[in-house]
C-alpha cells in the first residue's frame, strides 16, 4: 500500500504555465500565510516581553525563518511555491509563467503575509499588549534598518535579493523543483550572512502584508507603522530579481542546466 510520502515523491513537479489560477491563489495564499504566521512567530518569540523565548538572539530568528520557509513550500508545492514576488518575478521573466499568473501569484503572496501577520498577532495577542516598546512590536511585522540610510539599505536588500533568486533560478526554476530543505537553507544562510543591515526583507510580500496588518489591528501602544521605509523592502527585492534573472538569462543558463539535466538521463 502506497503512503502519502510515496505519492508525494512521485507526484511530477509543477511546471509553472500548467497550473490554473484559482489553484494559484489558494495554494500561495495559504503557503504564504503558514510562512509568515512561522516567521513572525519566532521573532515575537525571541523579542516580545514575557515570551518563553525572550532574547533569543539573531539566529533563532534565522532558523525559524528558514523553517517557516520550509513549511510553506511543502503547503503551496502544487504551485511551485514562490511564497515571495520576487521568485514570481524571477520566473516571469525567465518565461517560467504567464502574466496573468504572475499577477494572481502577486496577489495570493500579499494576502497570505497580511493574513500570517494577524495570526501571529493573535498568537502573541497578551505578549504585545504587555510589551512596552513599539518599535519591537513593529519588528514582528516588519523590517527595518540598523542604520537607516535608505540607500546603502536598497543596496543591500537588492544583493541579499539576488542571492536568492539567482539561486533559485540556477537550481531548478521554482522552490517547488529545488524541495523545501535546499530553500530553507539558503534563506538561514542569507539571514545569518546578509541579514545584519536591514533585518533581510528579500520578499516584498513579506514586509508589505504584515506592515499593512501592523497598520490596522488594535494593538496597544504600536506606535507608527514606518511608511517612510516601506518601499525599500518593496522596490529592492524586485530590482535583486530583475537582476538575477537578467544575468540567468545573459550566460543562456537555462539551456546549459538542460543540457546537463539530458546528459545525466
Amino acid at each position: 500500500m502506497s503512503t502519502i510520502r510515496d505519492l508525494v515523491a512521485a507526484a511530477p513537479v509543477p511546471t509553472g504555465k500548467d497550473v490554473s489560477l484559482g489553484h494559484i491563489f489558494l495554494y500561495e495564499t495559504m503557503g504564504t500565510a503558514l510562512l509568515l504566521l512561522l516567521g513572525c512567530g519566532v521573532v515575537a518569540t525571541a523579542i516580545l516581553r514575557g515570551s518563553k523565548g525572550e532574547n533569543g538572539g539573531w539566529l533563532l530568528i534565522t532558523f525559524g525563518w528558514g523553517l517557516g520557509v520550509f513549511v510553506g513550500v511543502y503547503v503551496a508545492f502544487p504551485t511551485g511555491a514562490h511564497l515571495n514576488p520576487a521568485v514570481t518575478l524571477g520566473l516571469w521573466m525567465t518565461d517560467g509563467i504567464t502574466a496573468s499568473q504572475a499577477f494572481v501569484y502577486f496577489g495570493a503572496e500579499l494576502l497570505g503575509a497580511f493574513l500570517g501577520a494577524v495570526l501571529c498577532w493573535l498568537s502573541f495577542k497578551e505578549h504585545f499588549d504587555a510589551e512596552p516598546d513599539p518599535g519591537k512590536k513593529l519588528g514582528v511585522f516588519s523590517t527595518g534598518p540598523a542604520m537607516r540610510n535608505y540607500g546603502w539599505n536598497f543596496v543591500t536588500e537588492v544583493i541579499a535579493t539576488f542571492v536568492l533568486i539567482f539561486w533559485v533560478l540556477v537550481s531548478g526554476g521554482t522552490p517547488a523543483t529545488i524541495g523545501a530543505l535546499g530553500v530553507a537553507l539558503v534563506v538561514i544562510g542569507i539571514g545569518a550572512s546578509l541579514g545584519g543591515p536591514t533585518g533581510y526583507a528579500i520578499n516584498p510580500a513579506r514586509d508589505l502584508g504584515p506592515r499593512i496588518a501592523h497598520a490596522i489591528l488594535p494593538i496597544k501602544g504600536k506606535g507608527s507603522s514606518d511608511w517612510n521605509y516601506a518601499w525599500v523592502p518593496v522596490l529592492a527585492p524586485l530590482v535583486g530579481a530583475a537582476l538575477a534573472a537578467l544575468l540567468f538569462k545573459s550566460i543562456d543558463a537555462a539551456d546549459l542546466i538542460k543540457n546537463i539535466k539530458s546528459a545525466a538521463s
